[in-house]
């Protein structure tokens, strides 16, 4: 039996071990052809509104850090000015990433521009009468400072009184040390808008279950992946996530109820809070006297995704629908333009009405249906092969799966009100996957008549079943060469015909691991930047310690620590019984074995280097009053994780399988 590199590192220094893409299979053809027919690509509506207001861009369209590195190059998607789509890529999907491929400084209407393609979001530029407001400063501060310098490159200097964060997610705030700095907000010359519980949630998901977040990212957004027609072609809120310095400025304001609004430098700004649906934090903006309403990411080009491949908590489908019918219901007859922080706008108050009231049917419909489906004893797996749209909404461009999926969607419906478990008893504790896949191959027969019958099933273009049974090929046996590459053309070919960029981008990069292993370390940074270190809050930071305890090892040992924050006066009692660490504000109880005293930048070079207890205290970053070994036995309880874990095989494959802790 023939084994594959673990590594990517040590395939990519063999280029003769590296497995290139494969042609579109003949049932991929007719796949992408039968869409072809199905939807009305002579209607270039979408393109007109992208090109609408066109001021200029960036040639060529690189941004590049300090180092002189290019963190972000549209010049990569070069082959996406061939209108055709070729047949590795879904024709729907192929139009919507070169929409995507559009970029520069647009005006949107009289005091409202917008720069595009920068980043997988949009950065939107609002004039005031001597100002400017900043609305979503994008992913990273060098893709906002060069959005920025495109701006007053072609309407002039203006300073920015105010940044408003339209949710909860990164992309629509990392990157606002680029176009202000936290000692204006300090001094009160900027203001930074943000909806209730902001903060909370942007630090909270990146923090906790950051690791395995980011580790699907990968797989959610193809970060790894090569841009071209047998790899990456798009995000489908954007053209994808690139690389920068990421950071965060703390909300000098929060917005707490619907209709709430404020005058900034002479323009009024009234507020629509939106919680629950795209984010936990979110809001809408609307102008009156521009008569504009920004629908932050409530309402773009695609079905959204109700639950992202990332992982996230589940989406309200019902609160979306009924947050889109008061947007409805309060701004329609008042606007002439609706733009969002993806995507590009729509002009023209029947169009805007139109449009508004299918992406509320859009979320409604999957929503009912789904309850209605429920109701007759389905589970989600059989709902999502019955949930087809009506073709009132079906044929319509910005109702189509780019970002998420209906199949996705209602499952993340079904959870929402379910829960994971589908009711069916014999699935209440099924065999974990490397067993379950031995059982299985060894019930039908052995590894090798399995992979004979699943290559005619491949030719019959049969890919999500030979999918399906290869990854119980692979758990069973990983070193199985022919388990491993046919599921892997499997995977491609199902990312060949996938109208989700997501859904692409993830079974590309399945098999692009299953063909050459699984990567040796994480492509993206860190979960956390030192910058977001900085503003999340002790308890939450303490949280993450405790998920980092290895509970058996520590099971039988009984602490007490507190942790004191000197710059900010305050303690924290930490108490680690029976393997789990609590803590809470104060010092309670019994007198403490130890006392670990930092501050707020010694707290974030800690955090930033892994909890090294040893390198804490030569560095000066902690001390520690009374028993040291307390303080160091608790710190030597700390996992390590591993932020490129296996995905499509075992991890045990990979030699990354830790002892259970």
């Amino acid at each position: 039996m023939t084994t594959i590199a673990r590594d990517t590192a040590t395939v990519a220094a063999n280029s003769d071990a590296i497995i290139k893409p494969k042609e579109a299979h003949p049932a991929t053809i007719v796949h992408n052809a039968t869409v072809r027919d199905a939807l009305d690509f002579d209607d270039t509506a979408d393109f007109d509104d992208a090109r609408h207001g066109f001021v200029g861009t960036l040639e060529p369209p690189v941004i590049y850090n300090s180092n002189g590195e290019a963190i972000w190059d549209q010049t990569r998607y070069g082959f996406l000015e061939n209108e055709a789509a070729p047949d590795s890529v879904n024709p729907s999907l192929w139009r919507l990433a070169r929409l995507n491929h559009i970029h520069g400084l647009f005006k949107v209407t009289d005091r409202i521009y917008q720069v595009r393609g920068f980043d997988l979001a949009n950065i939107t530029f609002v004039e005031t009468d001597h100002g400017l407001i900043v609305i979503d400063p994008l992913t990273f501060e060098e893709s906002a400072r060069a959005a920025l310098a495109l701006y007053t490159a072609h309407r002039g200097e203006r300073t920015v009184l105010a940044v408003f964060y339209s949710h909860s997610h990164r992309d629509h705030f990392g990157g606002v040390r680029g176009v202000i700095d936290s000692a204006d907000v300090a001094a009160g010359a900027v203001q930074v808008i943000a909806p209730e519980g902001f903060l909370e949630e942007a630090v909270s998901e990146a923090v906790l279950a950051g690791v395995p977040m980011r580790r699907r990212s990968e797989f959610q957004f193809g970060t790894s992946l090569d841009a071209g027609i047998f790899a990456h072609v798009d995000s489908g809120l954007g053209k994808a996530v690139g690389r920068g310095t990421s950071g965060l400025i703390a909300p000098t304001r929060t917005i707490a109820r619907t209709g709430e609004s404020m005058v900034i430098d002479g323009l009024e700004i009234e507020f629509q809070l939106t919680p629950g649906a795209e984010a936990p934090s979110k809001m809408n903006f609307f102008f009156p006297s521009l008569r504009a309403l920004n629908m932050a990411e409530n309402a773009c080009h695609t079905m959204h995704n109700l639950c992202p491949l990332r992982g996230a908590k589940v989406r309200d489908a019902l609160a979306w629908a009924r947050y889109l019918d008061e947007s409805i219901d309060a701004y329609a007859g008042r606007v002439d333009v609706v733009y969002a922080q993806h995507h590009w706008p729509i002009w023209g108050r029947e169009r805007i009405n139109t449009f508004l009231v299918e992406q509320r049917d859009l979320y409604r419909y999957l929503h009912d249906q789904t309850l209605r489906w429920m109701s007759h004893g389905l589970g989600p797996r059989d709902i999502a092969e019955k949930s087809m749209f009506p073709e009132g909404l079906s044929r319509k461009w910005h109702t189509r799966g780019y970002y998420g999926a209906v199949v996705h969607n209602v499952q993340a419906i079904y959870a929402f009100y379910m829960g994971p478990y589908n009711g069916n008893p014999s699935t209440l504790h099924p065999l974990a996957p490397t067993a379950a896949g031995a059982k299985y191959i060894d019930y039908m027969g052995g590894i090798t008549a399995v992979i004979e019958r699943a290559r005619v099933d491949y030719a019959r273009g049969e890919f999500r079943w030979v999918a399906q049974l290869m990854n119980h090929a692979v758990f069973a046996d990983p070193l199985c060469e022919p388990a491993r590459q046919l599921g892997a053309d499997a995977l491609e070919q199902l990312g060949y015909q996938a109208e989700s960029a997501t859904w692409r981008n993830a079974y590309l990069l399945a098999s692009r691991e299953l063909r050459h292993g699984s990567p040796s370390r994480a492509v993206a940074g860190n979960t956390v930047s030192p910058g977001m270190i900085a503003q999340l809050p002790v308890s939450l930071l303490l949280d993450f310690l405790a998920i980092r305890v290895k509970g058996r090892e520590a099971a039988a040992l009984s602490l007490r620590l507190d942790w004191t924050m000197r710059d900010e006066n305050r303690s924290h009692r930490l108490v680690l019984s029976h393997g789990a660490l609590t803590h809470r504000a104060g010092s309670h109880g019994d007198a403490a074995q130890a006392r670990v005293v930092t501050d707020r930048a010694g707290l974030t070079q800690i955090f930033a280097n892994g909890g090294d207890f040893k390198k804490a205290m030569d560095r000066g970053w902690l001390t520690v009053e009374g028993d040291s070994e307390a303080a160091r036995t608790l710190f030597s309880l700390l996992d390590e994780f591993d932020p490129a874990f296996a995905v499509v095989e075992p991890a045990s494959a990979c030699g990354r399988q830790r002892e259970a802790a």
